[in-house]
């Protein structure tokens, strides 16, 4: 009798098991990446798509293969295969296999080798990842797991693309996910001397610019000596170099204009409205570049409102950040939060207080890479602040050439408080806080 009852229990755990393998709790879309099978959670899959033709952007990492129009959403395009160093097959006809990931409120399109189904698990099945199953760096694997004879590598897509989205911006060439920033400033060689002033400021350039994608040049030069100034006098000569990111942005932060990121406040708005130049034509045609979540805009905006009472006033404001600049038109706000100088061009809704008519009308938000041509009409006023300083110098040159091909004689130019441009065709009209340049006849 005790053999019967030990079988009976061991079927009775065998058919539980059989019941609970039995049991759906997890969905994934599954895939390949270079012969081996990977899956991601069903809840994290927006869509599966097939495409072509991707727009370029220049300067983002090697594997952002560009943005895409996603029935008018415009989305950036991740190719994991080359995000985790893979073999790429090529495809006869160019169409490439995407998943629309939504991660968080963002999407994203990944690209794969082949996408197969659906399947089924029970999560309890799911085993600890170890690096024996993929190629890929095992803190983006979520697990494992066995299905009808076949072994799927579960993806960790939230950490992925949480952890990875600065990354995605930064130029290639720079600091990678899993290079760890202290390895690009090696210590002095023996005998070198630290206290030499030139050879330290060379080092704080390196650093910003790996760190923080700050480039040293004429046109930041009088702040960055100034700033490298401060910063020694209250350092000794060990401290004086950057260990990390966090002292990167130490340093840089005095270097931002005021409000950045927000409304503009009254006393900065009276400043700019202060330098804004007499213009003989109605048709006032102004670009604001790096115009962020529309903050700066719609401060921009009022600002010309009341500087040119009579004019028609255009604002193309651009950035590369998708997301905001899809949501910076239809922006809700509580009206304490809306500086003096803005109110008299808000109306009330059902939600809140947003800009009037008349202010949207004059301005168009649009998705643009500073990079890329822009075929705007002749300019009245270009707004970019603290944005030149963190392109290339080679960059940098190319684009203030272009402003002084898109500006009218006698334009104005407004750039970051610290940032000055340099040569004869420039004549300084600003004043602190604002650093703003006419073109010379």
């Amino acid at each position: 009798m005790a053999m019967i009852k030990d079988l009976a229990t061991v079927n009775a755990e065998l058919q539980e098991q059989k019941e609970r393998g039995d049991t759906v709790d997890f969905k994934m879309v599954t895939f390949s990446l270079a012969g081996k099978d990977y899956g991601v959670d069903i809840m994290n899959v927006k869509e599966i798509a097939k495409a072509d033709k991707f727009t370029y952007v220049p300067n983002a990492a090697s594997f952002v293969r560009g943005v895409y129009n996603l029935r008018g959403d415009i989305i950036p395009i991740i190719d994991l295969r080359t995000f985790f160093h893979l073999p790429v097959d090529t495809k006869d006809d160019g169409q490439e296999n995407m998943l629309i990931l939504r991660i968080e409120d963002r999407v994203y399109g990944t690209i794969v080798d082949k996408i197969d189904k659906v399947v089924g698990i029970n999560s309890e099945t799911i085993q600890p990842p170890h690096p024996i199953f993929g190629d890929i760096n095992i803190k983006y694997i979520s697990g494992v797991v066995e299905k009808e004879g076949d072994l799927y590598i579960i993806l960790d897509v939230i950490r992925i693309f949480t952890q990875t989205d600065e990354e995605k911006q930064k130029p290639r060439g720079q600091v990678m996910p899993d290079t760890p920033p202290e390895a690009y400033f090696a210590p002095p060689a023996a005998g070198s001397s630290q206290a030499d002033p030139n050879a330290a400021l060379g080092f704080i350039k390196e650093g910003l610019l790996a760190l923080k994608h700050f480039a040293a040049s004429p046109l930041n030069e009088e702040w960055l000596n100034r700033r490298f100034s401060d910063w020694a006098a209250t350092r000794t000569e060990p401290e004086l170099q950057f260990k990390n990111e966090a002292e990167a942005a130490e340093f840089l932060a005095p270097f931002y204009s005021p409000c950045s990121g927000k409304f503009w406040d009254d006393d900065y708005a009276a400043a700019v409205k202060g330098i804004l130049p007499d213009l003989t034509s109605n048709n006032i045609q102004v670009w604001n570049l790096g115009c962020g979540k529309g903050y700066e805009t719609f401060s921009f905006g009022c600002i010309l409102k009341s500087r040119y009472p009579d004019g028609r006033v255009k604002v193309w404001a651009n950035d590369n950040d998708i997301m905001a600049i899809s949501q910076a038109p239809n922006m809700v706000f509580d009206l304490d939060e809306v500086p003096e100088y803005c109110r008299g061009f808000m109306v009330r809704g059902r939600n809140g207080y947003s800009f009037n008519q008349a202010i949207k009308d004059s301005l168009l938000f649009e998705y643009h890479d500073i990079l890329n041509e822009n075929p705007l009409p002749e300019l009245d006023i270009i707004l970019a602040r603290d944005l030149l300083s963190f392109l290339p110098v080679p960059d940098q040159e190319r684009v203030i050439s272009g402003f002084m091909e898109k500006l009218k004689s006698r334009s104005v130019v407004i750039l970051g408080r610290n940032e000055r441009l340099t040569g004869s065709e420039w004549k300084a009209v600003g004043k602190d806080p604002v650093s703003a340049f006419m073109r010379n006849e």
